[in-house]
């Protein structure tokens, strides 16, 4: 079956990474079956809309390539479909109007102690139309200040079917007659969000299951209007690192990490954070699905082709900063260095001060498999560019400052052997086997000269770009610190 699948946030605030996820469920769910990937804006609550909040949803779907084949559809455009299907349901008898003022609900709720529900047993003692005469039902509505609830059927069981949660069974005594139209003549979530999938041809809904207990009062409107519903998939929450509950803008700045795909305000996201599209959908991905194997890096499309609903886990996913970091490294290290280049746009202007094209993208071939997000390309680069300001003294003082002497003395003696850095390596050998000098701590000396530090690329082969002029530099440097 060819797949209508629709994200359908409200613009109520930023786009958390929760819902980039439940985004990116219903893309692979459209795409794997040549369907449409449908975006929709469920903006009925005026009340509750903050300014920016659908361009971040936007930009957000835009920056990670999760391109939309129709919308964005709003809500709030579409009042007229809404008024006459909600009619249609008033002639069945299925849906009626509420007159109750908020005091008296208040006062309902006091007297039951909390339990009281709007529905079958109590809808017969509140004021409505089923309650008061039609004509006056007719006076109330056009003074307006009603609401327009939904009938749920009397001691029945609702069967529904959640595809990752199988058969669930409802009693309809625990379900309240929901609001399907507020006083302000917009539909609530409940209503508009059954009407539009059905009039968008919807065939699977991806969701997160704080959703599900609201699954029984949507089959019901389906049944009400004669339609068949969607596939329903209810998604696990995606948890906190530590402790319980799901993960939110506290727990993640309290951790160190975004929680957004793209900044909002002034919380950066991931793209800012250095992270790349591709890695942040892998790792997505993988909270709460599982592929074949023990395969952790995919990139869109492979995700679209290997993407199977039936894996999606029951259970709530751990989020791991440090886990998405290792994707977004997987991505990086593939990336062709070209690509590299123009995602660092820093790294790009500094290597371009000094080096070729071709010399650049050698020198982020060298870098490739230390980067974990943007970021490091510049600070890996650096070494190529500039001179180290300072040197790592812990391991100056371990290998000994005579012992780093006379290894650096003797490669400015050999200063003919820096243009030709493999020579250098044998010359070198042959110095530390006559005066007892572990090669070791030949190569940690020549890399704290080169480098500052005891990490980064193959050191002959930054000694290689930089050239003898730079490398001869750097040793006289060290030699004068020391």
């Amino acid at each position: 079956m060819v797949e209508r699948a629709r994200f359908a946030p409200s613009p109520t605030g930023p786009l958390h990474i929760g819902g980039v996820r439940t985004a990116l469920f219903n893309y692979l769910i459209a795409k794997r079956s040549g369907g449409s990937f449908i975006l929709r804006i469920e903006d009925t609550d005026s009340k509750r809309t903050v300014a920016g909040a659908e361009n971040h949803i936007k930009d957000t779907l835009k920056w990670l390539g999760l391109n939309i084949d129709e919308g964005p559809i709003k809500q709030s455009e579409r009042k007229g479909l809404y008024k006459k299907s909600v009619e249609e349901l008033l002639k069945k008898g299925l849906a009626y109007y509420a007159f109750d003022s908020s005091a008296e609900l208040e006062s309902a709720r006091k007297e039951s102690k909390g339990e009281f529900k709007y529905n079958y047993e109590t809808r017969m003692n509140m004021v409505n139309s089923f309650t008061v005469s039609e004509e006056e039902t007719k006076s109330r509505v056009e003074r307006g200040g009603y609401v327009i609830r939904m009938v749920i059927p009397e001691k029945e069981t609702i069967r529904v079917a959640d595809e990752i949660r199988g058969s669930l069974n409802f009693n309809s005594n625990e379900i309240e007659d929901k609001v399907i139209m507020k006083s302000d003549g917009m539909p609530t979530y409940h209503f508009a969000n059954v009407v539009d999938d059905h009039d968008m041809r919807i065939t699977s809904v991806v969701r997160g299951e704080e959703w599900l207990s609201s699954l029984p009062s949507h089959v019901t409107l389906y049944n009400h209007f004669g339609w068949s519903p969607p596939k329903f998939y209810h998604l696990p929450l995606i948890l906190k690192s530590t402790g319980q509950g799901k993960l939110s803008k506290r727990d993640a700045e309290e951790q160190g990490h975004p929680v957004f795909a793209v900044q909002w305000e002034e919380s950066k996201g991931f793209k800012e954070s250095g992270y790349t599209p591709e890695g942040i959908l892998n790792y997505l991905a993988l909270l709460g699905w599982k592929g074949k194997g023990d395969r952790e890096k995919y990139s869109l499309d492979e995700l679209v082709k290997e993407f199977d609903s039936k894996d999606i886990n029951k259970s709530g996913a751990r989020f791991d900063i440090r886990k998405a970091e290792w994707i977004n490294h997987l991505h990086l290290k593939d990336f062709s260095s070209k690509k590299i280049l123009s995602l660092s746009e820093q790294a790009k202007i500094l290597l371009e001060k000094k080096y070729s094209n071709e010399v650049s993208e050698q020198i982020i071939d060298l870098i490739k498999e230390r980067l974990n997000n943007l970021f490091d390309v510049e600070k890996e680069v650096f070494v190529f560019v500039s001179q180290p300001k300072n040197y790592d003294q812990e391991a100056v003082e371990k290998i000994t400052r005579n012992t780093i002497y006379n290894i650096l003395n003797f490669c400015k003696l050999k200063e003919e052997l820096l243009s030709e850095p493999l020579l250098l390596k044998e010359s070198l050998m042959s110095f530390g086997s006559e005066n007892k000098i572990s090669f070791g701590n030949i190569m940690k000396t020549l890399r704290l000269c080169i480098v500052g530090r005891l990490s980064g690329p193959d050191l002959f082969k930054i000694i290689d770009i930089i050239g003898p002029e730079e490398t001869l530099q750097r040793i006289e440097s060290l030699i004068n610190k020391i």
